[in-house]
Order: C-alpha cells, then structure tokens, then sequence
C-alpha cells in the first residue's frame, strides 16, 4: 500500500475561509482532552475562558490590551512570511522598539503630546526596522539562513536590555533595574477611562488596515507578493529582490518595534525586563492562523488574547494551570498548519 500527497485544485473563497474555524475547533477539542484529565468538568472551564475574557467591560478592556501587542507581531510576521524572508525575531524587534521609547521618552523634545508621541513612535519603528534589516542584509548578501540570525538577534537584545537596565538605567535610588519614567506628554491617551485600553490598540487596527492596503493595492505590495511566489522569475521580471527584500525586513521590524513603544507608553511608562510576555513567538502562531492575511490578524490576535486573558480565571477557579493558554495556542498553530496541508493537497492511498 502506497500513501501520497496529491495537489488538489483550489478550494472556494467560503471554504478557505472557514479553514481557521476548523483549525480552532480541532485545537479545543484536543485541549479538552488535557483538561478532562485534570478532573475539571471541560465546558465549564471553556466557559469560564470566555467570562474571564469578555465577561465583563474590564475583563473587554484587558483582552484589548494583551490584543494590541500581539496585532503588531503577527503582522510584522505575516510581512515577512509573504514575501518568504522567515522573520522569528519580532520579539527582539519589539524590545528595541521598548527601548528606543524608553530613551526618547525621557527627551523633553515638547511638552505637546502631538509632537513627543509622534516622534516617539517614528524612533521605534525605525529601530525595529533596522534591527530586522540586518538579518535580511545577511540572507540577500551572503545567504546566511534568516531563520537562525532573526532568532539569534532576540538574545542578543534582551541581554543588551538587561545590561543596560542593570547600569547606566538602573534606579539610583531603590536599586530597581528599570529606565527612567518617561515624561507625561510620552503617554499614550486613554482610549476609555478608566480603564487601561489606549490608542496603541487604534495604531494596531490601522497598521493591518495601512498593510492590507500595502499588499493589495502597492507597487512594492507587488513586488513583494511577486518575490515570495517566486524569486527567480520575480528577478527575470526585472524585479529587484534584493531591495524588495531590505524594504520587507524595515517594515516588518518596524511593525514590531511599534509593539514595544506601546508597551512602554502605553502600558508601563518605563522599561523593564519582561516587558513582553512573549508576544514576538505569539506573532508566528496568529500569523499562520490568519493565513497571512492583515485583515485575518486582527481576529487570529483577538482570539489568542481571549484564551491569553481567559485562562488566567479559569485557573483561579479550577485545577487547571494558566500553561493550559500556551498549549491551546501552540496546538492552534498545528492544527492551522495541518488544516493548510489538506487545503493544498488530499491523501491519496493505492496499492502497489
């Protein structure tokens, strides 16, 4: 008996887009599993998911804010991956984005928030951009592998904070490893006081808004579409692939490090260590389930906020760990990638 991958033909648009549907029904059905081992009855610790995440206007509010930051990643992600330059290092770009906040936030440039908050977010899209240029730079130059220098680039940036949060911005006086706080008018506005929601979450819905038009209606959209479809008849097509894959690497970084300005001023008003959960490796998952669509993240990265949020109730009420969030976002993932395999071919068995 012989088994083998068979390409089908496209699926219509309505079944294509029902894909992360079934990619998340299957991923709550395996999380059930784990759950019932626990003893815990399983719909109501999904129920108690959803309270804990929309059950209430604060609980709204916070799933829009663990939501904001992850928007961003997943579309510096999605960026990338369409144009097939392979960026894991959102998490690094998103820290230098802190910290290019953290540094300018403390400039007494104006007291205007319309002058400090625009620069503010212009320097951490430029940093993050530049440190994704790097890695891009070596993959066009000397085809080094992107995977492992994006990846690589994390550490070293974290540990570049922590040396700098350890010195030169270590608190004088309490001896607290975090920068100074940024001045007032480096404050991100409230977007509905009291609560913490601020306009971080409006600069992320139109970044996917800003990226969808990018990629649909550009001519460097094209380019970069053309490029990750196929680099070589995108270079006989007069394409430059080089400088198409530079641009892509700016963007994406930069849209990461705009997940850091946020943090900082938005969130925290100074940088410290940890001041992402993670929400640079969530960008590959939300990506992916979105089908590296723009529009597609703002949902992906809605519904990874809400088990984000939602599982640290359920774990409050029930034996169930908050790790039971990381292993429902990382079975999504495979179960959207396994989704996306079936989509492009069917499993054709014969005998020999």
């Amino acid at each position: 008996m012989r088994i083998k991958l068979v390409k089908r033909p496209p699926l219509p648009l309505w079944k294509r887009a029902l894909l992360p549907v079934w990619a998340i029904l299957l991923a709550f059905l395996i999380s059930g599993i784990f759950i019932a081992l626990t003893g815990t009855n399983v719909l109501e610790a999904f129920w108690l998911i959803i309270t804990g995440s929309l059950g209430s206007r604060f609980a709204f509010l916070e799933t829009l804010i663990k939501m904001t930051p992850m928007c961003l990643t997943g579309l510096a992600v999605t960026i990338a991956f369409r144009a097939k330059f392979w960026n894991i290092g959102a998490e690094g770009q998103l820290y230098m984005g802190a910290m290019a906040a953290a540094w300018i936030g403390i400039i007494p440039l104006s007291s205007s928030p319309f002058i400090q908050i625009p620069v503010i977010i212009m320097a951490g899209f430029v940093a993050g951009g530049l440190l994704a240029i790097f890695p891009a730079w070596l993959k066009v130059k000397f085809k080094v592998d992107d995977v492992v220098t994006t990846l690589m680039l994390n550490y070293v940036v974290i540990f570049l904070m922590r040396a700098l949060l350890d010195t030169v911005w270590r608190d004088p006086i309490s001896g607290w490893p975090h920068s100074p706080s940024i001045l007032p008018a480096a404050i991100f506005p409230r977007l509905l006081p009291p609560g913490r929601l601020h306009i971080g979450f409006l600069i992320a819905l139109g970044a996917a808004v800003l990226c969808f038009i990018l990629l649909k209606y550009t001519g460097l959209g094209y380019r970069l579409r053309a490029v990750g479809y196929n680099p070589q008849a995108s270079r006989y097509g007069g394409i430059n692939v080089k400088r198409t894959l530079l641009a892509t690497a700016f963007i994406s970084g930069g849209l990461a490090g705009l997940a850091g300005v946020g943090e900082v001023c938005g969130m925290q008003f100074y940088l410290i260590d940890g001041i992402s959960s993670g929400y640079g490796y969530y960008g590959v998952a939300i990506a992916m389930l979105a089908n590296l669509q723009p529009l597609g993240v703002i949902l992906a990265s809605f519904f990874f906020a809400v088990i984000f949020t939602g599982s640290q109730t359920m774990s409050r009420y029930t034996v169930v760990p908050v790790y039971i969030s990381d292993i429902m976002q990382g079975l999504t993932l495979i179960t959207m990638l396994m989704v996306l395999l079936l989509n492009r071919y069917k499993i054709k068995i014969s005998r020999k």
